[in-house]
C-alpha cells in the first residue's frame, strides 16, 4: 500500500488483501506509523486494525479503525484520486481533506480543510479539486443520513 501526497510518496505499508471486484479493493492493515496519533477525537495506536476501502471510480477512501481487541472506533475517510493497483502496489493520492465519523455515528467531522486550501489544487487542477469536494460533501451526508455501513456493505 502507497499513499502519496502532492507527488511524493507519504507513508508505504504492507497490507493484507481481503477483497478486489474489480471496482472496490479491500485491504487489512495494522497501524503503519510507529507509536500512538492522538488526534483528540480518537486515538491511533500499536495493535489497532485498518480495514481500508478504496475505489477505482471515486475520490475517496474509507477506513474502518478498530482497537486490538476488536472494538470499532469509527471511520477515517480520505478524500483521495481514484487508487490504482499495479504490480501488487495499491496507490492513492491524498488530497488533504478528511472526515471522521465516530462508531456510533453521532460525531461527523470534517478535517483539514485549511491545508486543502492551502495545497492550491483548486488554482492547479480546478477539476480534481472540484471533485475532492462532491466527495467530502457526498461521504458527509451518507455519514449523517444512512451511516457509511450502507457504502461498505
Amino acid at each position: 500500500m502507497a499513499l502519496s501526497k502532492a507527488g511524493r510518496t507519504k507513508i508505504r505499508y504492507p497490507a493484507e488483501l481481503v477483497r478486489d471486484d474489480g471496482v472496490r479493493v479491500t485491504v487489512r492493515a495494522p497501524w503503519a506509523a510507529p507509536g500512538a496519533r492522538d488526534f483528540g477525537f480518537v486515538r491511533f495506536e500499536p495493535g489497532d486494525v485498518l480495514t481500508e476501502h478504496y475505489w477505482r471510480d471515486r475520490w475517496f477512501a474509507v477506513k474502518e479503525v478498530r482497537s486490538g481487541d476488536g472494538l470499532l472506533k469509527g471511520w477515517y475517510c480520505d478524500i483521495t484520486r481514484p487508487a490504482v493497483l499495479a504490480d501488487g502496489v495499491l496507490t492513492v493520492e491524498d488530497l488533504d481533506l478528511d472526515l471522521w465519523v465516530s462508531a456510533d455515528g453521532s460525531t461527523v467531522l470534517r478535517l483539514d480543510e485549511d491545508e486543502f486550501a492551502e495545497s492550491g489544487l483548486a488554482g492547479r487542477d480546478p477539476v480534481a479539486a472540484g471533485a475532492a469536494e462532491r466527495a467530502l460533501d457526498d461521504l458527509e451526508r451518507l455519514a449523517r443520513t444512512e451511516g457509511l455501513t450502507a457504502l461498505l456493505g
